[in-house]
């Protein structure tokens, strides 16, 4: 099917193709001609040509470099050449086998112009070359299939066959800190003990009346 519709996108190409060559050929002719009558240019009138041509050579490269199919660019190539040999043979009736006298959105229509130049011989032949490319007369490489799982020998397993269950559980290892507590930390610093009661006399009561004060304290009156 590939090789189908790069034979009819060869048939359509070739004729359009000839007439792009044909509308840019011309225009860029005429458009330098006026340049160099009048003795001046603008570059804009060459825009229109540049534009036909351009769009002749994207169509053609397409054809010819895209690894579709060769039978397009096979076919395009032919119809192509095929006037310019003509010109080895029977010029004149070729000449006359050309439609003349056409236009295209008001410009002249000179079919004959790149037949006589030989662009479309040397057009064809780049397009015939590209059929000698073997790669695209192959067809396209499938997609991989998915291969089927390995079956388990009938004498039993493998001896290389492991699980995550076959590795030893490792060794506790040594913890070199004190296990955690819910405890508070224990304060380092060791505290006073509290005075006792002696005598029947609570140890937070007055001193005796008749005891001195201590010299480091001072009499508040």
């Amino acid at each position: 099917m590939r090789h189908l519709w790069s034979f009819l996108a060869g048939l359509v190409v070739a004729p359009i193709t000839w007439v792009l060559v044909t509308l840019g050929q011309d225009g860029s002719s005429r458009t330098v001609d006026r340049w160099v009558e009048i003795g001046t240019f603008n570059t804009a009138n060459l825009i229109e040509p540049a534009v036909y041509l351009g769009v002749g050579g994207v169509l053609l490269g397409l054809l010819g470099t895209l690894r579709f199919s060769p039978a397009g660019p096979l076919v395009a190539g032919l119809l192509l050449a095929t006037p310019y040999v003509g010109m080895f043979v029977a010029p004149f009736e070729v000449r006359d086998a050309v439609p003349q006298g056409w236009k295209v959105f008001g410009d002249p229509l000179p079919l004959l112009l790149p037949v006589e130049n030989g662009t479309l011989f040397l057009i064809g032949l780049l397009l015939l070359m590209a059929t000698f490319s073997g790669q695209r007369w192959r067809p396209w490489p499938q997609a991989a299939t998915t291969p089927a799982p390995a079956t388990a020998p009938a004498d039993g397993p493998r001896s290389d066959d492991f699980t995550m269950t076959d590795w030893p559980t490792p060794e506790p290892s040594e913890r070199d800190t004190a296990p955690l507590t819910l405890g508070y930390p224990a304060d380092p610093t060791p505290t006073e003990p509290l005075p006792r009661r002696v005598g029947g006399e609570s140890p937070w009561s007055a001193p005796p009346r008749g005891q001195p004060h201590p010299e480091d304290t001072t009499e508040i009156r």
